[in-house]
C-alpha cells in the first residue's frame, strides 16, 4: 500500500506545475526551477517518493504540450492538411520538425542514462547554467547586429520558410540541452536565431518542435515507471503521489505554460534575450549558494532507468537525508 505522507498535497501539485509550466518554454532552465522547488518543499521523504516527483515533473509537461497544441493549433491543422497534399508550406514545416527532432530521438535514447550519470551533478548543472547565460549574449548580439552578417529586414526565414538544413542544425543544438541545466528552449531558439530567423519566429518554432520532443520524454519515463511499478510490485508514480494531484499539476502546467508561450513571443518581439542571460546568472548563483549550504544536493537516479527529466530529473535531496542515512542520497 503507498504510504500516504508521500503524497503530494494539492498545494505541492500547484506549485511544481506553475514552475513547470512558466518555465518550460523560457531559456532559463526547467531543470534549477524544479530542483529549487521541489527541494525546499522537502519532497524526500522516501527513495520511492523521489523517485516519483522526479517523474511527476516530467509528465505533467503533458500539461505544456497541451497549451502549445491550443495556441498553435491552426499550424498543427496546416500540418496536418499537408499531409493529405492540402497544404505545401503545411507539409514543410512537419518535415522540417521531424528532422529536427531525430537527433535527440536518437541520442537521447542510446545516452540517457550515461548522460545523467555523469553530468546530472552539481557542477555540471551549475556550469550548464553559468554558460548558457554567457551563451544567449553572444547570440543576442548576433540577433541585433553587432557582430556576424545578419539578413535584411523582412528577408529572414519564418517557421513554415526554414530549409532541411537549417531545421536539421536547430536540431542538433537542441541536443545540448540534454546536458542538464542547458534549456531545451534556450538552445532551439539560439539554432533558429543562429539560422537566420528573428527571435519571436524562433521562439515559434521552438514550441511546435517541443512538442514531439516533451511528448516522447513524457511518455517514455511515464512508461518507464508503470513498468518498473509492475515488474517489482512497488507502487506507480500516481500511487505514490495520488491521482488528484498529478492532474491538478498538470492543469495548472498547461494555463501557466499557455501565459508563458505567449509572453514569450510578445517579450522577443521588442527584446532580446539579454534579460534572459541575466537571470540564469542570478539563478545560478541562488542554488549555488543553496548547495553550497548543504540545503540542496544534485545526484544522478540511483540505479539505471530511474527516472529522470530530460533536461534535467535525478534525485534532488537536502542535507537532512544525508544525515538520516549517515551517506549520500540515494
Amino acid at each position: 500500500m503507498p504510504d500516504p505522507s508521500t503524497q503530494l498535497t494539492l498545494l505541492q501539485a500547484s506549485i511544481l506545475g506553475l514552475v513547470e509550466g512558466i518555465t518550460e518554454y523560457l531559456p532559463v532552465s526547467s531543470t534549477g526551477h524544479l530542483i529549487l522547488t521541489a527541494a525546499l518543499m522537502g519532497l524526500n521523504k522516501t527513495p520511492e517518493q523521489q523517485q516519483a516527483v522526479d517523474t511527476f515533473n516530467i509528465v505533467i509537461q503533458g500539461g505544456a504540450i497541451a497549451a502549445v497544441l491550443g495556441l498553435y493549433w491552426p499550424a498543427v491543422v496546416r500540418m496536418l492538411k499537408g499531409l493529405l497534399g492540402r497544404d505545401g508550406p503545411g507539409l514543410r514545416l512537419l518535415i522540417n520538425l521531424v528532422i529536427a527532432f531525430m537527433p535527440a530521438a536518437v541520442i537521447g535514447l542510446l545516452l540517457d542514462d550515461l548522460i545523467e550519470s555523469y553530468l546530472f551533478r552539481a557542477g555540471p548543472v551549475l556550469l550548464a547554467l553559468a554558460l548558457g547565460a554567457f551563451f544567449m549574449v553572444l547570440v543576442d548580439m548576433r540577433a541585433s547586429g553587432r557582430f556576424g552578417l545578419w539578413r535584411k529586414h523582412g528577408s529572414e526565414p519564418g517557421i513554415y520558410d526554414l530549409s532541411p538544413r537549417q531545421a536539421l542544425f536547430i536540431g542538433c543544438m537542441q541536443c545540448v540541452a540534454m546536458w542538464p541545466g542547458t534549456s531545451r528552449s534556450m538552445m532551439t531558439i539560439s539554432g533558429g536565431i543562429l539560422a537566420g530567423m528573428r527571435p519571436a519566429q524562433a521562439a515559434q518554432f521552438s514550441f511546435l518542435l517541443g512538442l514531439p520532443t516533451l511528448m516522447a520524454a513524457t511518455m517514455y519515463k511515464l512508461v518507464k515507471d508503470l513498468y518498473k511499478s509492475h515488474r517489482d510490485g512497488t507502487p506507480n508514480m500516481f500511487e505514490t503521489l495520488g491521482w488528484a494531484p498529478c492532474l491538478l499539476g498538470a492543469l495548472v502546467a498547461a494555463v501557466s505554460a499557455a501565459v508563458a508561450v505567449k509572453w514569450l513571443v510578445a517579450f522577443l518581439s521588442k527584446h532580446g534575450l539579454l534579460a534572459f542571460a541575466w537571470y540564469r546568472l542570478a539563478l545560478t548563483a541562488v542554488l549555488g549558494g543553496f548547495i553550497w549550504a548543504g540545503v540542496v544536493t544534485i545526484e544522478p537516479p540511483s540505479g539505471v532507468g530511474s527516472p529522470a527529466a530530460t533536461e534535467g530529473g535525478g534525485v534532488i535531496a537536502p542535507l537532512e537525508w544525508r544525515e538520516k542515512t549517515g551517506g549520500s542520497a540515494p
